[in-house]
C-alpha cells in the first residue's frame, strides 16, 4: 500500500474559528490533488488560546464533524484532522478526530497527557482511550503534542500493529530540537513511519517551530517543512513497516516477563 502523505503546516489565527476553517479547506483543497492522506496541526480552530477554550470549544464536536465529514468526502481525501477543542457538559477536550475519503469519520481520539508546563491541565480534561484506527486497511494511530513524550505510550499502538503514527502538535520554538528527536527516536524504535504536523506563526505567549516531518521506519527523514506555511508531503509505502521489523524482530524480543 502507498500513500502520498501531506502535512498541512499554517499559522492558526488565533480565537478565530471561522477563519481557521476556511484556511484549512483553501489548503486541503490545494493539496488533495496529490495527496491521499491530509494531516493538520493541534488545536487548529481555535490555536492555543487555552484561557478562552470554555467559549471557543466546539459543542459536542458538532461542527467540526460536519466540516470534516463533507470536507473528507468532497476532495476524496483521508483527513487526519489534528486536534480541535470540543465541549462535553462541563468538561473541554483537546480531539482528534479522523475521517476517512468516503466522509465517515473513523475515529476519535482525546489527548491523553495534558502538558502541565503551559497549564493545560487547568483548561483542559485529559483523555482516556487509545488512538488506534485504520485506513484502507491500514493499521495506524493518532497521537497529539506532548504524546509523543511517552514512548511506552507509543508502544503500546505499535505493538498492536500501527504501521503509520500520525501526530499534531503546537509544538514551541525553543523545543525544536527534542520535537526532531523525538519523532525520529519514536521511529526508530517502533519500525515504523511517522507523519508529523506542527503549526507556524505565533500567538501573544508563543512562537511556533513549524517543522512538519515525515520520517520512515529506519529513522530517515522523507520530508521535512521549514517554518513558513504550506504542505510537507512524501511518497510512503506502508509495507516497509513490516519489513523493517521483519529485519530487526525488535517486537519478537521484547521481554513481556519483565516489562
Amino acid at each position: 500500500m502507498k500513500w502520498t502523505v501531506s502535512c498541512l503546516q499554517f499559522d492558526i489565527s488565533y480565537g478565530n474559528p471561522s477563519e481557521n476553517f476556511k484556511k484549512a479547506e483553501s489548503l486541503i483543497e490545494q493539496e488533495s490533488r496529490r495527496a491521499d492522506v491530509i494531516v493538520l496541526p493541534e488545536l487548529w480552530t481555535t490555536g492555543y488560546d487555552l484561557t478562552r477554550l470554555d467559549q471557543l470549544a466546539d459543542e459536542n464536536g458538532e461542527t467540526s464533524v460536519q466540516w470534516l465529514k463533507k470536507t473528507a468526502k468532497r476532495y476524496n481525501v483521508h483527513l487526519v484532522a489534528g486536534s480541535v477543542a470540543v465541549k462535553e457538559g462541563e468538561n473541554v477536550y483537546n480531539t482528534m478526530y479522523i475521517a476517512d475519503n468516503s466522509g465517515q469519520i473513523v475515529k476519535q481520539y482525546q489527548k491523553a497527557h495534558l502538558f502541565q508546563l503551559m497549564d493545560e491541565h487547568l483548561y483542559l480534561s485529559a483523555g482516556n482511550s487509545d488512538g488506534s484506527f485504520e485506513l484502507d486497511g491500514v493499521k495506524c494511530a493518532g497521537l497529539i503534542c506532548y504524546d509523543i513524550r511517552f514512548p511506552e505510550w507509543i508502544r503500546k499502538h505499535t505493538s498492536k500493529g500501527a504501521n503509520v503514527l500520525f501526530i499534531s502538535a503546537e509544538w514551541p520554538l525553543p523545543r525544536l530540537d527534542h520535537w526532531r528527536s523525538l519523532l525520529i527516536a519514536r521511529a526508530i524504535e517502533n519500525q515504523c513511519f511517522v507523519a508529523a504536523c506542527n503549526c507556524t506563526g505565533s500567538n501573544p505567549d508563543n512562537e511556533f517551530a513549524g517543522h512538519s516531518l515525515i520520517i520512515d521506519p529506519w529513522g530517515r527523514i522523507l520530508a521535512e517543512g521549514d517554518r513558513t506555511e504550506g504542505a510537507v508531503p512524501a511518497e510512503i509505502d506502508v509495507s516497509e513497516s513490516e519489513a523493517v521489523r521483519g529485519t530487526i524482530p525488535v517486537f519478537q524480543d521484547l521481554r513481556r516477563d519483565l516489562y
